[in-house]
């Protein structure tokens, strides 16, 4: 059973107690979800069981105890369509949409890529998480773009070893606020919880990791710019994060500041290259970027990315 617990903080004054949930818990879960968590008793104020709409009080410590996930056994099988650009007897590369979640978290236990690759097929890796089968790395809800799924366990840690050493090839197109000045750079700052707001990561220098992006503006417009990105590490929201820190946020990631500009985070996974894990070639594959990220710098480009 998966477990948080923390102190509501001056800005939680007034605010109900399932809406304070549903802004400080990590996997966007729904508000339904959390009523429903509430009324299960899955929620403690201090100490005690309290209704959906209490009023919670600045210093209150709140306990949140989410079931326990499905094992993979019990992960809801589901014909969903997926954008396959690859598939052989160990790995599956496919296209994620933006707007899908990779696996089952509180909150969305359906739906998701997992969801789908298990109706798609038996064979997936159970190495690691048993709710997250094959699962050896994740994009972003909001985020589209290619991923590698294992099918067996072998895969699997043939490809989480390349993952851990650095050696994944991983591009993304991003489009960000403002004009760059430099058309090159690198951004070497480590990230780590949000102090501040525990469903955000940040640039911190305690309790962090190290994270290293680098980036090549493509294309400078009126009040925007066009970026090709690399990562090295693969820390959660490391782009969004690193990008809006040094002044210049995804258009559309109204998580870390440029809300309302476009419907999510304007980031889609390019590029993806690696080991195959049985054969030892080398393989890449490359994705275009989706309609809306196309239309998005088209308005750009006529100074209408707002």
């Amino acid at each position: 059973m998966e477990e948080y617990s923390f102190l509501a903080d001056a800005g939680a004054k007034g605010l109900r107690l399932d809406k304070l949930l549903v802004l400080n818990l990590p996997g966007n879960p729904s508000r339904s979800f959390i009523q429903r968590l509430i009324k299960d008793s899955g929620v403690l104020v201090n100490g005690g069981a309290r209704k959906a709409h209490y009023i919670v009080r600045e210093g209150e410590r709140i306990e949140v105890r989410f079931p326990p996930p499905p094992s993979a056994s019990g992960i809801k099988s589901e014909k969903i369509a997926l954008d396959i650009i690859y598939e052989d007897a160990d790995i599956l590369v496919v296209n994620k949409p933006a707007g899908m979640v990779v696996h089952p978290a509180p909150g969305n236990w359906s739906g998701t890529l997992v969801n789908a690759l298990v109706g798609h097929s038996k064979d997936l890796s159970g190495e690691g998480d048993a709710s997250r089968p094959g699962i050896v790395h994740r994009l972003d809800k909001g985020t589209s773009g290619l991923l590698v799924v294992a099918k067996n366990d072998e895969a699997h840690r043939g490809l989480a070893n390349q993952f851990k050493t650095h050696s994944i090839k991983r591009t993304y197109v991003a489009i960000v606020k403002g004009k760059i000045e430099l058309d090159n750079a690198k951004i070497d700052l480590p990230i780590g919880r949000s102090r501040r707001d525990r469903k955000k990561m940040g640039v911190v220098f305690a309790k962090s990791r190290d994270a290293l992006t680098r980036y090549k503006v493509l294309k400078r417009f009126e009040d925007c710019t066009l970026l090709e990105v690399n990562l090295k590490t693969g820390r959660t929201h490391q782009i969004r994060v690193h990008m809006a820190y040094i002044g210049h946020p995804i258009l559309g990631d109204d998580k870390y500041g440029a809300k309302g500009m476009f419907a999510r985070p304007a980031l889609h996974a390019k590029t993806l290259g690696f080991i195959h894990p049985s054969t030892g070639k080398f393989m890449e594959f490359d994705s275009e970027p989706p309609d809306d990220m196309k239309k998005l710098i088209e308005r750009c480009s006529h100074g209408k990315d707002h």
